[in-house]
């Protein structure tokens, strides 16, 4: 799994509130949530972003509640990725419920910059900076959590897991 675009660098402790304000909440259409995007923190940054885009941030990213519709915001906004130092944890395993690739790299949270076009392998953890020719490891993804990733999230993973077994007792 690759994923290449432009980077978007945001600080420490962005908290969900910021990546889709509480006021947004009360849409229940993915699309509709994803056009209020870090609504607050960057006004525009809906139509700046790019499918494929890539946000680059420091420690404890996703903190605050534990909306699920953070993470979903920004994958419904095209963003590919989110590369930090750090997650907070109820938005880390968000992320993944909803098939949302994310990435802990400190050396690649620090030396990214705005703009930079950056190629990342999800199955190696390999960032690379194609603006300023620069690799970067990040945490290695377990394959289960991959796996997660690959079927688009984990209802989706539930659901193929029962039908590869044969498991007809839930739909």
């Amino acid at each position: 799994m690759k994923i290449e675009g432009k980077v978007f660098l945001f600080g420490d402790h962005v908290d969900t509130d910021l990546i889709i304000p509480a006021r947004y909440l009360n849409q229940s259409n993915a699309t509709e949530l994803a056009e209020h995007c870090f609504a607050d923190l960057r006004p525009r940054f809906v139509q700046e972003a790019a499918p494929g885009d890539i946000v680059v941030a420091g420690f404890n990213f996703g903190c605050g509640s534990s909306r699920e519709q953070a993470p979903l915001a920004m994958k419904t906004a095209g963003i590919g990725a989110v590369i930090a130092k750090s997650f907070a944890r109820i938005f880390y395993r968000n992320a993944f419920n909803i098939g949302f690739p994310i990435l802990e790299s400190v050396a690649g949270a620090e030396a990214l910059r705005e703009g930079d076009r950056v190629s990342i392998d999800l199955t190696s953890g390999t960032i690379v900076d194609i603006s300023q020719g620069k690799e970067y490891a990040a945490r290695p993804i377990p394959d289960f959590m991959r796996s997660i990733l690959t079927a688009g999230g984990l209802v989706n993973y539930l659901k193929q897991s029962r039908s590869a077994s044969g498991d007809r007792t839930c739909a």
